[in-house]
């Protein structure tokens, strides 16, 4: 368990499918607010990127204070590592980490990050609309100040694409049991093979809607696979192969960001998803968000209105995921 910036704490289940959040007093009575349209939401977008609460909770310990927690999806659910991890609103005021030194455990910025992300053109089509449409809910419930949490697993480059007479790697046969893909947009490391329902271990709570599907495979879905150690299941959010171009950045004040690509290129595996939706635009954050005004670029902090927040978000990620060069 670990505090967090608001002085929640977390836990996380043995088996790593769980989160769990102890809550202040105003989120609980936010979630219990908004929790019908919640779940008809959920309902309705079966790809949501947003938090999947499974229980809401208070124990009260004798002679203790009443404690509150909410159980969610664990969206790092995965038996790869993740070897970085962005928390991403959108805005620039304070949004760097302030550690001298950087591990796995280390929860990033938007001023850290330095890549941008390809992926398979009909991914990012589908991921931008869903963020639009999770936008659009949380702009309804006047919500604020929520993040992208996102978690990048990196591949090692000693895996040549099959057309270049190297050895298959382990769950492939033949060289058509892989689909063909650009050498640009996926390096070799990375593998789609078409999607074959298995038995076994659950994918985990964070697992959303159907597996997705690539025009390469003919529109079919697909898996993926990563030789000599795994075959995933993709999904929105959930074991997303892309190219990972580092780059220089120098931010704007909208909240997006200009970066120049300077070469390095990396296989990546991402899970990701839209956390942090408890917080309302209440009189506090009105107040708050006039005087910070005053102090620094009323464009570049985190507290603003729903409205402007959503649509700053969505630049935001519209710049990180970029469409593929024709």
């Amino acid at each position: 368990s670990s505090p967090g910036k608001s002085g929640s704490v977390f836990f996380l289940s043995n088996d790593d499918f769980f989160m769990i959040k102890t809550l202040r007093k105003s989120e609980l009575k936010v979630l219990l607010r908004m929790l019908p349209n919640y779940f008809n939401h959920v309902c309705t977008y079966e790809n949501t990127l947003i938090t999947k609460f499974f229980g809401l909770h208070s124990v009260k310990p004798a002679g203790g204070q009443k404690v509150r927690f909410v159980v969610m999806g664990n969206i790092f659910c995965t038996d790869l590592r993740i070897h970085r991890r962005f928390d991403l609103k959108g805005s620039l005021q304070g949004r760097s980490t302030d550690k001298i030194e950087i591990d796995e455990t280390t929860t990033l910025k938007d001023l850290d990050l330095d890549f941008s992300f390809y992926l398979e053109p009909s991914w990012r089509d589908v991921l931008l609309k869903q963020v639009e449409l999770d936008c659009t809910f949380l702009e309804s419930q006047q919500i604020m100040d929520y993040s992208l949490l996102l978690g990048l697993h990196f591949r090692a480059p000693q895996y040549p694409k099959f057309n270049t007479g190297q050895p298959l790697p382990e769950g492939v046969e033949t060289a058509e049991d892989a689909f063909t893909i650009d050498d640009w947009t996926y390096p070799g490391g990375l593998v789609l093979v078409a999607h074959e329902p298995r038995e076994g271990r659950s994918l985990g709570p964070h697992v959303r809607g159907t597996p997705l599907t690539a025009a390469v495979a003919g529109h079919e879905e697909v898996d993926l696979l990563l030789p000599g150690t795994a075959r995933l299941q993709i999904q929105l959010g959930v074991n997303m192969p892309a190219r990972a171009d580092c780059r220089t950045c120098q931010a704007t004040t909208d909240g997006g960001q200009e970066g120049e690509m300077f070469g390095d290129v990396y296989d990546v595996v991402l899970y990701f998803g839209i956390i942090d939706i408890l917080q309302d635009y209440n009189v506090a954050k009105k107040i708050e968000h006039a005087y910070k005004s005053l102090q620094f670029d009323a464009l570049s902090i985190s507290v603003v209105s729903p409205q402007f927040y959503s649509q700053r978000f969505q630049m935001f990620l519209q710049k990180i995921f970029p469409p593929n060069p024709s």
